[in-house]
């Protein structure tokens, strides 16, 4: 065996827990389910195949009967409540929805949560798009040193970031702020943002953090 086929056994290679939790199909579903709760874009069906450590046509076939149990449908052709979300196949890959029969409901949610403060957490993740934009979530957590996916996602449904584009590198996702950000700030564009420094601390180095280590 190859040292790159050796790589790819090991990566491949799950915890006896974890393995324990796979051995049934309705396993297979949850640790699916598990990681589509956390994505913020569609995940491939290879990039879960690699994590689950099961075949892509095998994962392909669960998130199919996912998403026929979401739609209130079971293997055995008996129908279960419909659920508010649904799992959607779309550019590429796979992610998790809520209905569209539940917009307003949803809507309403998060016109509510706008009028909330943002947090500390939040605006230092707003401050680092806004003085680096455009610039992928996997960079900004790599400045600020811990995960911002949830982070992101509040930003983006208050209106203040939004997705442009994606890196030619990497595939990822790109983010900048938007007109909206610039109007709450009373500002006619970014080149008007002031010093950060003294308005977040700690994030005093920004302008000299170099991308390309990233």
């Amino acid at each position: 065996m190859s040292e790159n086929s050796s790589t790819v056994d090991a990566s491949m290679a799950q915890p006896e827990e974890a393995a324990d939790l796979l051995e049934t199909a309705h396993g297979v579903r949850a640790a699916l389910e598990a990681v589509l709760m956390v994505v913020d874009e569609p995940v491939t069906e290879e990039a879960l195949a690699a994590v689950v450590g099961l075949p892509a046509a095998a994962i392909r076939e669960q998130l199919h009967e996912l998403a026929r149990e979401y739609d209130g449908y079971t293997r055995k052709g008996d129908t279960v409540p419909v659920r508010g979300f649904e799992l959607r196949q779309l550019a590429g890959g796979w992610r998790v929805y809520s209905r569209a029969a539940y917009a307003d409901i949803v809507s309403q949610f998060v016109v509510d949560g706008q009028t909330a403060r943002l947090t500390q957490a939040a605006l230092e993740t707003l401050a680092v798009i806004a003085y680096r934009q455009p610039v992928s979530r996997a960079r900004v957590s790599a400045i600020r040193g811990v995960n911002v996916d949830s982070v992101v996602r509040t930003l983006a449904q208050r209106g203040l970031i939004e997705e442009v584009g994606t890196d030619e590198v990497s595939g990822a996702f790109l983010y900048r702020t938007t007109a909206y950000f610039l109007e709450r700030l009373g500002m006619g564009s970014v080149d008007q943002l002031p010093q950060i420094a003294q308005h977040l601390p700690g994030l005093e180095n920004l302008h000299e953090i170099d991308d390309s280590h990233f």
